[in-house]
């Protein structure tokens, strides 16, 4: 039976600090994957990287102040108040749980590289219970099985949809990929531009630059 709700969008990360090429694939994604609008759920502790240079209340100011204005977008502050490493399978659970319901489709939302690294993270094989996988890639650059780590791989291959609209068919348990404009935007470039004193304008929104230079975030001490 087809569920009733369109499908959400979830796209967690560090966010440190949110850019453009965080917000061109949310965008890009609701409408390739035709998404009622996209849940952003910055991370308050990440588990598989080092400690961000920006604390988590900051770092969902930053994205609050980026997503403004955009009505398919939404903030979810739950991982930043929770204080405690976010795990993607639990910060899904906790989206059935209290958001969606069992029977909404769910999309989480991710580049390329992160979905190449996705065997190391935890439970992974359960993310397919409760969501769908887009991968964002670059155009004439498509997703192959043969890229990826066996133990993916063989997930890849078993569970690649090449229509994106029937993601609204089912709640779970598919992978699509999708073409995104490509920006050469990375959060470690900007860092290092602030770092040297150097403008991040053109890269980030002019309401992150602001705040990021109003609080001193990312200078040498």
């Amino acid at each position: 039976m087809k569920p009733d709700a369109s499908p959400l969008g979830v796209f967690g990360g560090t966010f440190d600090p949110v850019h453009f090429g965080h917000l061109r694939l949310a965008e890009e994604a609701t409408d390739a994957l035709q998404l009622e609008r996209v849940r952003w759920i910055p991370a308050g502790q990440p588990a598989l990287r080092d400690a961000p240079r920006v604390g988590p209340a900051q770092r969902l100011d930053m994205v609050r102040l980026a997503i403004s204005g955009n009505p398919r977008f939404e903030l979810d502050p739950a991982e930043v108040e929770a204080e405690r490493i976010s795990f993607t399978v639990p910060t899904l659970e906790r989206v059935r749980q209290t958001i969606c319901g069992p029977d909404r489709p769910l999309v989480l939302l991710v580049g390329a590289d992160a979905f190449a690294g996705m065997a190391g993270w935890h439970r992974w094989e359960h993310l397919f219970e409760l969501a769908h996988v887009a991968v964002a890639h670059r155009p004439g650059y498509a997703i192959e099985a043969k890229q990826l780590p066996p133990a993916l791989a063989d997930v890849f291959q078993r569970r690649f949809c090449e229509n994106p609209r029937l993601l609204a068919d089912t709640p779970a348990g598919q992978i699509v990929t999708f073409a995104m404009t490509p920006l050469d935007i990375s959060a470690t470039k900007i860092r290092a531009l602030l770092s040297k004193g150097l403008s991040a304008r053109y890269l980030t929104p002019e309401s992150v630059v602001a705040h990021i230079h109003d609080h001193h975030f990312y200078t040498e001490n």
